[in-house]
C-alpha cells in the first residue's frame, strides 16, 4: 500500500512532529537564529486589547474568516516554532510534516491615516502605560481599532509566502502564524507600531504637550522607567539615579596648619620667610593641585558620529548593563535598544529630542565602569 491517501502525506503525531522540529531547530540556533517560540497558555489565544483585536480584525474579512480556522489548532498546540516581528515584516517557522517557513510582509501605515490617529488621540492617553496595557477611552480603542483607518493592516496591505506543498492562498501555516502575532501582541503590544512602521511614543508625545500646557505634566522619565517595568516584569533602574553621576570624591588639600616642631610659629601661622618643602619660594600649592588634577581627569570621548546601532551596543556593554537597565538609563523603551542594536553598523536615524537625550547620557556615563 502506498504511504500517500490521495497525494497527502500520512498523519505525524504532534508530540513526534515537535521532536523533530526541536532537533532542527537546536541546529539553527547553533547558526545564530534568535529562535522565539510562541506559546499558548489556556484556550484563548490571544485576550489583551491589542492581542485580541488584531485576531478580530483578522477574522472581519471574509477570505479570512473561511480559511484562519485552520491555523487554530496549530497556534494552540505550539507548533509556531518562531516567529519574530520585524519593520514591516513577520518571519515565522511553523513546525508540519516538516519545519515550513513563513514569510509575512506588510505595508508600512499610510502617514495620512497616521497623522489622523495622531489627531483623533491628541491629549487623550494618559501615559505609555495606559498605552501599551490598552487602557484607552472608548473613543481612542474606536480610533486606533477602527477597521479601515485604524493601526491594524487591510488584506490588501498583507502579502504572504509559505514554502509547504499546499497550493491554497492562505494555507494552515499561514493562518496560525497570524494567531500568533495576536499572541505576540499580547506580551509585547509595541510590536504592532514596529510592524507598521510608526512609533507608539508619538501618541503619548501629542497627550503629553496637551498636559505641559494645561500645568498636569508629569515626568516622561519615571514613566518609561519604571512604567514598562511594572507592564511586562521587567526589574527596570530608576532614571532619575540612573542619569545622576557618580558623585566624585574630594581631593584632600595638603594641610598647612598642623602643629609646627618646636621653636616655629604656632599652628595655624604661615612662615613667610620659610617656604613649604617641596615648593619654590613665591610659589603656592594651588597650581601644582591644578596640575595634578588636570592629569588625573579623563579624557573625554567624542560622541559617536555617525550614530549606529554596533556603537549603542558597545556603549551598554561598556557599562555592563542589560537593555533593560540601559533603556531606562536613556529614557527610552527597552524595544527601541533592541531595535537600535540589531541595525548594526547602519547609521540610525533618531528625533533631535532623543539625540540631545542620547548626548547628555553620554557625558554622564564616561566615567563610569
Amino acid at each position: 500500500m502506498s504511504r500517500y491517501y490521495d497525494g497527502w502525506a500520512p498523519y505525524v503525531p504532534v508530540a513526534q512532529r515537535r521532536a523533530k522540529a526541536a532537533k532542527k531547530l537546536d541546529k539553527l540556533r547553533k547558526k545564530g537564529l534568535n529562535v522565539q517560540a510562541v506559546e499558548i497558555i489556556g484556550r484563548k489565544i490571544a485576550d489583551s486589547f491589542w492581542g485580541k483585536g488584531w485576531c478580530d480584525h483578522m477574522e472581519s474579512f471574509s477570505d479570512y474568516e473561511n480559511r484562519l480556522p485552520r491555523g487554530r489548532t496549530y497556534v494552540r498546540n505550539g507548533s509556531v516554532c518562531h516567529l519574530d516581528i520585524q519593520p514591516g515584516r513577520v518571519e515565522a517557522i511553523v513546525s508540519g510534516s516538516e519545519l515550513y517557513n513563513i514569510a509575512i510582509s506588510i505595508a508600512p501605515l499610510a502617514k495620512k491615516k497616521w497623522d489622523a490617529v495622531k489627531a483623533a488621540c491628541a491629549g487623550r492617553i494618559g501615559s505609555l502605560i495606559d498605552l501599551l496595557r490598552g487602557k484607552l477611552a472608548g473613543g481612542v480603542m474606536e480610533v486606533v481599532s477602527h477597521r479601515e483607518n485604524g493601526l491594524f493592516p487591510l488584506p490588501g496591505e498583507i502579502k504572504f509566502t509559505c514554502d509547504c506543498p499546499d497550493s491554497a492562498r492562505m494555507c494552515k501555516h499561514i493562518a496560525a502564524v497570524l494567531y500568533g502575532v495576536g499572541a505576540r501582541l499580547d506580551h509585547t503590544p509595541e510590536k504592532l507600531f514596529l510592524l507598521r512602521g510608526v512609533s507608539h511614543e508619538e501618541l503619548v508625545d501629542v497627550s503629553a504637550a496637551v498636559r505641559v500646557a494645561t500645568g498636569t505634566a508629569t515626568s516622561r522619565r519615571r514613566i518609561d522607567a519604571t512604567g514598562l517595568g511594572d507592564v511586562f516584569g521587567i526589574d527596570m533602574a530608576d532614571a532619575d539615579e540612573t542619569m545622576r553621576p557618580a558623585p566624585r570624591k574630594k581631593v584632600a588639600s595638603p594641610d598647612v596648619t598642623k602643629t609646627s616642631p618646636k621653636g616655629s610659629l604656632p599652628a595655624g601661622k604661615k612662615d613667610a620667610k620659610k617656604p613649604l618643602k617641596g615648593t619654590r619660594p613665591g610659589k603656592t600649592l594651588k597650581p601644582a593641585l591644578k596640575r595634578k588634577k588636570a592629569a588625573l581627569a579623563p579624557v573625554e570621548e567624542p560622541f559617536p558620529r555617525p550614530l549606529t546601532g554596533a556603537a549603542i551596543r558597545a556603549w551598554r556593554e561598556a557599562l555592563r548593563e542589560t537593555q533593560a537597565a540601559f533603556a531606562a538609563r536613556l529614557s527610552v523603551t527597552a524595544a527601541s535598544i533592541s531595535n537600535w542594536e540589531k541595525r548594526g553598523r547602519q547609521t540610525l536615524g533618531v528625533r533631535d529630542a532623543t539625540l540631545a537625550s542620547l548626548q547628555a547620557a553620554w557625558k554622564l556615563t564616561r566615567g563610569l565602569k
